[in-house]
């Protein structure tokens, strides 16, 4: 564990002392390409129609993204507390009336919160 702590700290150190100095290289580069690269306006437009079009391509992703993990999410809390359920009433067999209704109480609620966060996924796409 030791090692493995100290290569840790080891590319830590090396990325923070080297992540400045190839932000700058980076942009140095980019600054040398702009300079020789000169676009009419309706290339240029074209590409500015692109770069438009990729932002709201991610979005769409990050929304499916962000779906898809308020789906799992519930479902991986529904069947948690389903196991814990079932696993109570085997040691308690008398409580499973009681927890057989805070499960349903308690699964309305992360059901609830998996179709919030699904909505709000929805609403992210047409605003």
């Amino acid at each position: 564990m030791n090692k493995l702590y100290r290569i840790a700290v080891l590319c830590l150190v090396f990325a923070i002392v080297f992540a400045p100095a190839g932000g700058m290289l980076l942009a140095q580069t980019a600054d040398a390409a702009a300079e020789e690269f000169v676009l009419d306006p309706e290339t240029a437009a074209l590409y500015a129609a692109q770069e438009r079009t990729s932002k709201v391509g991610f979005g769409y992703l990050g929304i499916g993204i962000g779906a898809g993990l308020a789906a799992i999410g519930g479902g991986v809390g529904i069947g948690l507390l389903s196991a814990s359920v079932v696993d109570a009433s085997a040691r308690q067999p008398e409580m499973a009336g009681k927890l057989l209704t805070t499960m349903f109480i308690a699964a309305a609620l992360i059901e609830g919160l998996a179709l919030f966060a699904l909505v709000v996924c929805i609403l992210c796409i047409f605003l």
